[in-house]
């Protein structure tokens, strides 16, 4: 009797400690979200720590890997709208009988996976994450209309375009707001509501738009696309009216400066193909001048050689050259160079511009953007700069981390200048392409009018806006009216390892975003001087850039592979050529504290929580 009822406790203590187990593998869930597929003893080859087994859970949303067996708990959760790619691959040193999958990433990471052929229940892998993290093409919804949280703040009323332009000025005497376009039949690619001389007709912008490639006309004062000259230097009256027209607008300005974002040579190329740039006998006011910035194409080898010397190896010996060998920082120079020349003409020679490159796609907004950032110090806060992502990138439908890293660049130079801190810019990133939000779904405007992505789905500014102080520059000083003008030159800048190299523990420690109590970094290699190490120094909470872990703590035995965080600020004015780095931990110190620290001169960190 005694071994019956003895038996019978094992047996319910088994059964708890396997609930309990279950638990502990279960994938937390946004609301709206929903379970496609779970796999055990899927083996993740992690390029850092080895083999790890552990359960996979597929939901429309994200990939979530969990080992519960380590101390602390492994866990890898990936958003399925990152994932740029999904492979099978061999795994035979893993077994004759096992197969695997390589995920690639947009995030700058890789993943493998492997486990067992003969089991039936894995073979859905490879199919559940082809067939979720491509919605689309598998006939779907993004999980974005299925995502049902709440937040107190709409975001999606954080851009009017008419409330900004007015407070811009307009419309005035000079311009006026036109809805020629409201139909989107001007530009598919424009925005319903764009700025224009007051005296031009929609008739003439018909004709103008013709000229210009894909429609693209001059519009919100400085950017169109390039026009349709071709071989045989083709003109047309109603665009150099309507280019004149622009630089009648200003009373100041006696001559109209067009910056051609491309190098001289391939605008030449573009000509023989029908394309073009404006000549100086068709624009006798018109000053042409090339930024010899290189395409979206040069860019995009550029990001994958950064990927290639960033994970999983790093080449300790020759990092710096391997890093100078991508050009990654050359092309940010030459943007924000190119965007400096723009900001200068415009507020020193108060001379009218118009900026394009081929289509006005990439590199016209980045310098637009960047050029209204450094002009305008209302773009420089929190609702300002996303108010400038949904005007000059959103509506005119573009991809910007490229843009975004020139951002940080600028913070690095001017640390007080900017609202927002550096969680903010990567948060933006990260749901770049997460699909969690509407925000960046669709290719233009009239896409997601047509979707009715505003009322579908929730906006990236509801989960931001709902907590601003998590997303806030401490040293912020509201400097109106300044004109920044960063230093273009190699110098002065650098590569951004808090984005770029984040998910590599052997350049900065890998920590959950949402709890700080335990940060834990590990890389197997004792022969470099990398060991498992864990420090209870950081006693802070820094937010999480998923709304599905704010406010709540993880477990302490938790380890996730999520983004690093910012160990890293300066305090200086940003009228100051010169910056110096400072560490001062997690900026954990009082906001009253920091606030005071920001008007000081001198620098000052705090000795209790500093990283030599």
């Amino acid at each position: 009797m005694e071994r019956e009822v003895y038996s019978c406790l094992v047996s319910c203590q088994a059964l708890r400690d396997g609930n309990k187990l279950a638990q502990m593998e279960e994938a937390p869930l946004f609301p709206g979200e929903s379970i496609k597929a779970i796999v055990k003893d899927v083996m993740y080859i992690c390029p850092f720590v080895g083999a790890v087994t552990g359960t996979l859970t597929v939901t429309d949303f994200k990939m979530y890997f969990k080992n519960v067996e380590r101390d602390p708990h492994f866990v890898l959760d990936v958003p399925l709208g990152v994932i740029s790619r999904v492979e099978k691959i061999g795994a035979q040193s893993h077994g004759d009988n096992s197969c695997g999958i390589e995920i690639v990433c947009k995030d700058m990471r890789n993943l493998r996976l492997a486990y067992k052929q003969e089991e039936q229940s894995k073979l859905g892998i490879f199919e559940n994450l082809n067939k979720h993290a491509f919605p689309l093409s598998n006939g779907q919804t993004l999980f974005a209309f299925n995502y049902k949280e709440k937040f107190p703040v709409n975001g999606w009323k954080v851009y009017d375009p008419v409330s900004e332009y007015k407070r811009q000025g307009l419309p005035n005497e000079s311009w006026k707001i036109s809805k020629v376009n409201s139909n989107y039949e001007l530009c598919d690619t424009y925005p319903a509501i764009i700025v224009v001389p007051t005296s031009v007709k929609d008739d003439d912008l018909s004709k103008v738009a013709a000229f210009r490639a894909k429609g693209r006309i001059p519009a919100t004062i400085t950017r169109c696309s390039q026009p349709l000259v071709g071989p045989n230097d083709k003109r047309c009256k109603e665009d150099e009216k309507y280019l004149q027209t622009i630089m009648d607008a200003n009373a100041q300005a006696h001559k109209l400066i067009i910056f051609d974002a491309r190098q001289n040579s391939v605008a030449d190329t573009n000509k023989a193909k029908g394309g073009g740039y404006e000549s100086e006998s068709a624009y006798p006011n018109a000053e042409l001048m090339f930024l010899e910035i290189h395409n979206i194409h040069v860019m995009r080898e550029s990001l994958r050689k950064l990927k290639e010397i960033a994970y999983p190896a790093i080449d300790e010996a020759r990092w710096l050259s391997n890093v100078d060998g991508t050009h990654w920082l050359e092309y940010i120079r030459m943007l924000l160079a190119g965007a400096v020349r723009i900001a200068d003409k415009v507020e020193s020679g108060k001379t009218s511009v118009v900026v394009h490159c081929s289509d006005g796609w990439d590199r016209t907004a980045q310098l637009t953007s960047l050029a209204m950032l450094m002009l305008d110090s209302y773009y420089r806060t929190i609702k300002g700069f996303e108010a400038l992502i949904e005007k000059e990138w959103i509506s005119f439908g573009h991809r910007f981390a490229l843009f975004i890293d020139c951002v940080w660049q600028m913070t690095r130079q001017f640390p007080s200048a900017f609202e927002f801190n550096e969680l903010f810019l990567i948060t933006i990133l990260d749901h770049l392409y997460s699909c969690l939000f509407g925000t960046f779904l669709c290719n233009c405007e009239q896409q997601r009018l047509k979707e009715d992505v505003s009322t579908k789905t929730i906006s990236l500014w509801s989960y931001i806006n709902s907590q601003l102080d998590e997303f806030s520059n401490p040293f912020f000083v509201n400097y109106e009216n300044h004109v920044l003008y960063p230093v273009a030159s190699l110098s002065h800048l650098e590569l951004w390892v808090n984005y770029y190299v984040r998910w590599n523990p052997r350049m900065r420690p890998q920590v959950c975003f949402s709890h700080f109590e335990k940060s834990v970094s590990f890389c197997p290699r004792k022969d470099d001087g990398i060991e498992l190490y864990e420090s209870t120094e950081l006693m802070k909470r820094f937010p999480c850039p998923w709304p599905h872990h704010a406010g709540r703590q993880c477990p302490e035995n938790l380890f996730c592979l999520s983004p690093a965080p910012p160990l890293r600020a300066q305090l200086l004015s940003p009228c100051m050529r010169q910056t110096s780095n400072i560490d001062i931990g997690l900026l954990a110190a009082s906001r009253a504290w920091v606030m005071r620290a920001a008007s000081m001169s001198t620098l000052v960190q705090t000795p209790e929580h500093h990283w030599g």
